[in-house]
């Protein structure tokens, strides 16, 4: 496994590699949900490329930014198990070097939910997987559903600007107990990570709304809102039943829809999402 630090190197490492190339990026702090998609791309490609960044310009707050865990040692190692072939680790001055001063205006997928409440934060996502994009020229890159907002915009963006890489959502990986994976659960203290699995119990209760017939989105919307609320430990930022491609909220669920949630244990912030199909 080749371990790079500047573009220039990561370029020079991937020369001639093995197609396809499959692309996972990542901000550290791996767990066995980055895991499923590093074996997805060892499965289907030829070479697998990973990075390790932790951007700074998708955060709108700074302790959130500083309190973010890291572990290069640790991921590296797991990387290397893993099979993978180039692992590109830049530093802020190799991505936003002196002056730097171009950046990536997401469209309307990215103004409601997580756009509405981290002004900017699509705006660094997509600036940083662009960059990226061009570092690595991957054929095809792997991200979780579970960031289900992050994919759909990022897709748009690969759409719009014609980058001809395949976006490929993998299923969300979850606890035992149906928590999504996430580096954020680390930061859950014992009665937090307890209460935190009501979310996976409200999306699944969506689920069987949905099943049932239930077609009136509102109701479906406040059947989640009142499962969390059961829990008092939760404080709900918001809850979505939307189109799947637009993110537009959806009154009548005559289609498939996205049902997103976002809620707050204390000082950590977790999301998740199912598919109404």
């Amino acid at each position: 496994m080749e371990v790079c630090t500047t573009i220039a190197d990561a370029r020079k490492a991937l020369e001639g590699a093995a197609g396809p190339i499959g692309a996972v990026l990542t901000m550290g702090a791996l767990h066995e949900g980055h895991l499923t998609l590093v074996r997805r791309a060892r499965e289907e490609c030829g070479t697998v490329a990973a990075s390790i960044y932790v951007n700074p310009t998708q955060f709108g707050d700074k302790n959130d930014l500083a309190a973010y865990p890291r572990g290069i040692q640790e991921d590296l190692h797991v990387l290397r198990d893993e099979g993978v072939d180039v692992v590109f680790i830049p530093t802020d001055a190799e991505m936003y070097p002196p002056g730097f001063d171009t950046w990536v205006e997401p469209g309307k997928v990215a103004e409601p939910l997580e756009g509405a409440l981290r002004p900017g934060h699509f705006k660094g996502v997509c600036t940083v997987v662009l960059k990226l994009f061009i570092t690595l020229r991957p054929d095809t890159s792997y991200f979780g559903q579970k960031d289900a907002q992050q994919v759909i915009v990022i897709r748009q963006m690969v759409e719009d600007l014609a980058l001809g890489v395949e976006v490929i959502a993998v299923p969300t990986a979850r606890d035992r107990d149906g928590l999504a994976l996430s580096s954020r659960n680390a930061k859950l203290n014992f009665a937090e990570r307890q209460a935190a699995p009501v979310l996976y119990r409200a999306l699944r209760l969506a689920e069987e709304l949905a099943l049932r017939g239930q077609r009136d989105g509102d109701i479906v919307r406040e059947a989640i809102q009142e499962c969390i609320w059961g829990e008092e430990l939760a404080d709900i930022d918001y809850v979505s039943i939307a189109d799947p491609k637009t993110l537009q909220e959806l009154t009548t669920i005559d289609r498939p829809a996205l049902a997103s949630l976002a809620v707050r244990f204390g000082d950590t912030r977790l999301i998740d999402n199912v598919l109404l199909d």
